[in-house]
């Protein structure tokens, strides 16, 4: 058996037998179902296996153990694929406690038809069990992604186990990337909830961990940052990847001849990155993880039978299911008499938070021809703006990029003379015209601040309301000083050198600073504007929109004291230093409020 620490070894199993996961998820590289036992002065057990592989767990097992007894059983999640052999590993190990929740233990019984009350430990959230010189927190994740779900933390090797999350489709004996089967596994099944996996992600950020044990899929031991990352994005529904998806179905084949015109078209615009499905024969989980994953998506359907085409339909199904939200859609319709997918497809939609909807709409009236192809042209160049006004063949003097000022958000960046930085801001006004100036005001305590002071050259990068929480945290919460924030990020540039934000703005504009005004904790640099460019229509990331929408809200409930109203850290206490700092966001006392 493989050790994962000098007392914890790995005693799952492979499964090339399935073909579908959970009925329905093609698993052409089959699964793993992950067990652990951890070895002190007693001995603990995390999790059994699928029913299927009962003699080839019991015997691994019975090799980790070494003529040793376990003490314990930990029962994280009470699926099948990992309790199913809770009574046959009891057959043989009578004395062992089971330990689980109260809903653990009301789910055996239904399960298995009997009541497991000769040993049972009933541990609560936050709860501790010591084995000896490991003790296991255990940490309560209800619905990532049943209610009962639990996970365990050995505070001695550091080792999360972590229940379902962080889990992939494959076996352990194909060598793959763990992304793509990573995402389509979120997606397909803790997909729906989002705001539980962010709650979960809230603890885990409490806690110093060295390695990520799931109950599928590789243990994981390096680079943890990008996998927190990637769930992060995952569960707060924030774009992952820089391109547009079209997912399309065609009957004739006319739909499949618009989109492969419309993909040359996007191609041509500078789109980094296009993926295609064609519904009626792709994975649909896959299909519906890189809904999840991309930004823009297209959906290109036909009218059919007064309706939409029915693997449109069974597509868009998936996506509401899963709390779909925070994208940029466009629609291809077709139709020969009747055209409605378009209508019917936004009305699907409904429910969906937070999209954008181009403003082309393209219609194929039967097969392509000149009319479509001049309103495909015009949808691209739409969803293209971005790409375009980030490349060297930009409008570099569209000054229509003011219209995106207001009491809004922005990303100053600049470069030190080794490598960029990015503060965020929410003071940029236009003071003049003709000439156009504009006014930025940065605090002095600001790295952002003094980079300025030393070069004069800044960039205004424009929000836009799909920018999520981990933009403010990223560009606000640290210092530009103590962290490279563009490391290994790919980013285009204006005229001056600048980084353009890559994601989540809808205008840039580059400024030189003519003259600075002091004021006490501010510096206001008069600016002219060398560039300005407009990237999306996407409207303005205003104060207001960030603090109703975007940031989290506080866990104050039967707490006192008082809460930063930037990131909603909460100090608990009668009274507020008033030379306090936000630990997270660094801002002052003046931006905290008393719980109510």
């Amino acid at each position: 058996m493989k050790a994962i620490t000098d007392s914890i070894e790995y005693v799952g199993v492979n499964d090339h037998q399935i073909d579908l996961f959970e009925g329905q998820y093609a698993v052409p590289h089959g699964m793993a179902y992950n067990s652990y036992v951890i070895k002190d002065e007693k001995i603990a057990v995390m999790d059994t296996v699928d029913i299927h592989f009962k003699h080839e767990w019991l015997d691994h097992l019975s090799a980790a153990l070494n003529d040793r007894k376990p003490d314990y059983l930990i029962i994280q999640h009470m699926e099948p694929d990992h309790s199913a052999n809770i009574e046959n590993f009891l057959n043989v190990y009578p004395e062992t406690i089971l330990v689980g929740n109260n809903k653990t233990f009301n789910m055996l019984e239904r399960f298995f038809g009997k009541e497991f009350g000769k040993n049972r430990l009933i541990v609560k959230d936050g709860e501790e069990l010591s084995l000896g010189i490991h003790v296991l927190k255990f940490i309560f994740a209800p619905m990532v992604h049943w209610p009962e779900v639990m996970m365990t933390y050995d505070m001695h090797d550091k080792v999360f186990f972590s229940a379902d999350a962080f889990g992939k489709f494959g076996a352990l004996d194909h060598d793959e990337k763990w992304i793509d089967e990573a995402r389509r596994y979120y997606i397909g099944i803790v997909g729906k909830y989002g705001m539980q996996v962010q709650s979960l992600l809230k603890k885990a950020e409490a806690i110093d961990i060295q390695a990520i044990a799931p109950l599928h899929g590789p243990v994981l031991k390096e680079n943890l940052g990008y996998y927190l990352d990637l769930y992060d994005k995952w569960s707060s529904y924030a774009t992952e990847k820089d391109g547009i998806l079209i997912c399309y179905t065609s009957v004739y084949g006319h739909t499949r001849e618009a989109v492969e015109k419309f993909v040359d078209m996007l191609q041509k615009n500078k789109c980094p990155d296009v993926k295609i499905y064609d519904l009626a024969r792709c994975d649909m989980s896959a299909a519906v993880a890189d809904a999840f994953s991309y930004g823009k998506i297209v959906f290109a359907t036909t009218t059919y039978n007064a309706d939409i085409f029915p693997y449109m339909r069974e597509y868009i199904d998936h996506l509401t299911e899963r709390n779909f939200s925070k994208r940029h859609i466009a629609f291809i319709e077709n139709g020969t008499w009747a055209p409605m997918a378009a209508r019917i497809m936004q009305k699907m939609l409904t429910p969906c938070k937070n999209l954008t909807y181009a403003e082309t709409k393209v219609t194929i009236n039967s097969a392509v021809h000149e009319d479509s192809i001049e309103s495909m042209k015009k949808l691209a160049d739409e969803l293209c703006s971005e790409y375009i006004n980030s490349s060297e063949e930009a409008n570099k003097n569209d000054l229509t990029a003011l219209f995106r000022l207001g009491y809004g958000l922005y990303v100053v960046t600049t470069h030190d003379g080794k490598q960029d930085n990015g503060c965020i801001v929410n003071t940029v006004t236009q003071v003049s015209e003709n000439p156009t100036r504009l006014a930025v005001c940065i605090n002095k305590k600001n790295y952002t601040d003094h980079i300025i002071m030393k070069t004069g050259k800044l960039n205004v990068n424009c929000l836009s309301q799909e920018a999520p929480f981990s933009v403010f945290e990223k560009y606000g919460f640290v210092s530009g000083r103590t962290k490279d924030k563009f490391a290994g990020m790919k980013v285009s540039r204006t005229d001056n050198g600048l980084v353009i934000l890559p994601q989540y703005i809808n205008a840039v504009m580059a400024l030189k600073v003519e003259q600075t005004i002091d004021l006490d904790s501010h510096h206001m640099y008069l600016c002219a504007i060398e560039e300005a460019r407009v990237l999306s229509n996407t409207e303005t990331m205003t104060y207001t929109y960030y603090q109703n929408n975007v940031k989290p809200k506080p866990e104050t409930e039967g707490k006192k004291g008082w809460v930063c109203k930037v990131c909603g850290y909460v100090y608990e206490g009668e009274e507020l230093p008033d030379d306090f700092i936000c630990p997270l966001c660094k801002h002052g006392a003046s931006d905290f409020e008393k719980i109510k």
